[in-house]
């Protein structure tokens, strides 16, 4: 009853996790990739995630599959045999490359949780919390703090606010929270920062380079 309750009062349906191929050095990781996934079951969350059945992508949507979460891993098609083994978990959605990958994501998302990672995980963190700095999407964006993981990214972060490359306001487009449950309910009740956003922002690329999939924000987000 409980999670039906928590189901009704979510402002969710999808979430968006970002992580890596790697489980990384401590268990301390996969535990809590384990712990949100379990957390996303409770409220009756879906995943979508980057399709990758290893690390803590693997563990993360194994365990939402487990629990009867609906699944959506997008993978670009020349990844798909590099940082996927194994049999494929719920539903598999083949890209053309990591451009789309990532508008993909994001569109089919009503937030954004970063696990712990690499140069990917960083990666996809910094351009959804940069979109939401140009007022591209106002979909809350969430980092799950493990043991201080991103205490240096935090710190840089204030660090660009201190030296004027941020705005005061805007250090708060996104939460952190060192557990999954208190990082949801964050999540549930953030308010999108407005200051300095263009607002009802269309932001369409009329020329491209080759291989690249423009964004149409107005449409994918």
């Amino acid at each position: 009853m409980e999670s039906e309750k928590e189901q009704k009062n979510s402002r969710f349906k999808r979430v968006c996790v970002f992580c890596g191929s790697s489980s990384g050095k401590r268990d301390i990781y996969g535990d809590a990739a384990i712990e949100l996934a379990q957390e996303l079951v409770a409220r009756r969350l879906d995943l979508v995630y980057g399709g990758g059945s290893i690390g803590l992508m693997g563990l993360v949507s194994q365990a939402v599959h487990c629990g009867g979460g609906h699944v959506l891993g997008i993978i670009p098609r020349a990844l798909m045999g590099k940082e996927k083994t194994g049999e494929s978990i719920g539903e598999v959605k083949a890209v053309a490359d990591m451009h789309e990958r990532k508008a993909e994501m994001a569109r089919h998302s009503d937030c954004f949780i970063a696990l712990p990672g690499g140069y990917g995980t960083l990666e996809e963190l910094l351009e959804v919390i940069t979109w939401a700095q140009l007022g591209i999407h106002d979909k809350p964006v969430g980092l799950l703090n493990v043991d201080g993981f991103y205490n240096y990214l935090l710190t840089f972060i204030d660090k660009a606010v201190d030296d004027g490359f941020i705005k005061p306001s805007q250090r708060h487009i996104f939460v952190s929270a060192p557990n999954a449950k208190e990082l949801v309910q964050k999540l549930e009740e953030y308010i999108p920062v407005k200051d300095g956003v263009i607002p009802q922002a269309k932001w369409e690329v009329e020329q491209k380079p080759v291989g690249f999939n423009a964004l149409h924000a107005e449409i994918a987000l």
